[in-house]
């Protein structure tokens, strides 16, 4: 393809709002075992913004296309690739340059999604809710048990709630701000606690009815991993999952002596290579199902348009959001 393509390029870290911007590039061609898709929608990710920021485990050279997960179609085959169709509808994530009219994708790694299933759930259908089912079943806890997880009403939360409540472990929800305590119980996800009201931590204690939190997962890191620590019941632990205030943990070593409890990190991405791609296929195969049967049904509060991709990263860090905010590579967005 010689026509050049529309894509959201980086020159330089920093904050997505002051980076970020559209330009013209070349149509990527797929290399062996590769397949070029045309993005019909992308999300965007917290991990997404640290990467843009600099910040995350790994810096792409510069300068680059942001977008590690998308919805679309295939639009060409590499050589050698088989099992794939030009025009199949797939899901991929874990990729580069997904913020564009076009990028390429490790064939293996492409996930054909039934027309069953919305763009808005397909767009973000194995990176968080992959994560998601990872991290539950690290957390190794039982039906009738105890969890916590702060900025519930983030993906991961409500993925992790959808998730417990299947498998009868009960989740105590932590969130910063009285709308989205009320955002998330008209949800249907239920307890939850305003951490910026003055009673929170005795309400908890309540709402619990005595039983310990055995598992504490954490991804605002700050003070707010030391509020998680504090509700941890005996050789509980406390697992960080991200840091969305930016700051390095704040730990009162106390409790971690006296509870004799454990501190440790999860990343999604080095889980799904670790366990395995029998067992990795085995996840996806259960989230595409759950989706296929309306029982995952992820939602996408607004649509922008790729030229609009700084103002759609500032939303997407505003308080008080249940739903992902996305990138659409058509010209015309929907909201």
């Amino acid at each position: 393809m010689n026509v050049p393509m529309r894509a959201v390029v980086i020159e330089q870290f920093g904050e997505p709002k002051d980076v970020l911007t559209v330009a013209e590039r070349p149509v990527p061609e797929p290399g062996p075992g590769e397949v070029r898709i045309a993005t019909t929608l992308a999300p965007i990710h917290n991990h997404d913004l640290a990467i843009i920021r600099g910040i995350y485990g790994y810096r792409p050279e510069l300068p680059a296309v942001p977008g590690t997960e998308a919805v679309g179609r295939i639009d060409a085959l590499g050589t050698g690739v088989t099992g794939l169709e030009v025009g199949q509808r797939v899901t991929v994530s874990g990729v580069q340059g997904a913020w564009a009219e076009y990028f390429v994708a490790k064939a293996g790694g492409v996930v054909p999604v039934p027309d069953s299933v919305s763009d808005a759930t397909a767009s973000q259908l194995l990176a968080m809710p992959l994560s998601a089912l990872m991290l539950l079943e690290d957390l190794n806890v039982e039906a009738g048990q105890w969890i916590t997880i702060n900025a519930a009403n983030g993906a991961v939360g409500r993925l992790l709630n959808l998730l417990a409540r299947a498998r009868g472990v009960h989740v105590l929800n932590l969130v910063r701000s009285a709308a989205a305590a009320k955002s998330l119980r008209e949800l249907g996800f239920e307890p939850v606690l305003d951490t910026e009201s003055d009673d929170w931590q005795q309400r908890a204690a309540e709402l619990t009815g005595g039983e310990p939190i055995v598992r504490a997962v954490d991804q605002v890191s700050g003070p707010a991993a030391n509020d998680l620590l504090s509700l941890l019941g005996p050789r509980g632990e406390l697992v960080t999952f991200g840091a969305l205030s930016g700051q390095p943990m704040l730990l009162n070593p106390g409790p971690i002596i006296f509870k004799q409890a454990v501190v440790k990190g999860f990343w999604g991405s080095k889980r799904a290579e670790e366990i395995g791609g029998e067992e990795r296929r085995r996840l996806i195969t259960e989230l595409v199902t759950l989706a296929a049967r309306g029982v995952l049904d992820l939602t996408v509060e607004t649509a922008y348009p790729l030229e609009e991709a700084a103002e759609a990263a500032a939303a997407s860090e505003r308080p008080g959001r249940n739903a992902k905010i996305a990138l659409s590579a058509s010209a015309l967005s929907g909201q």
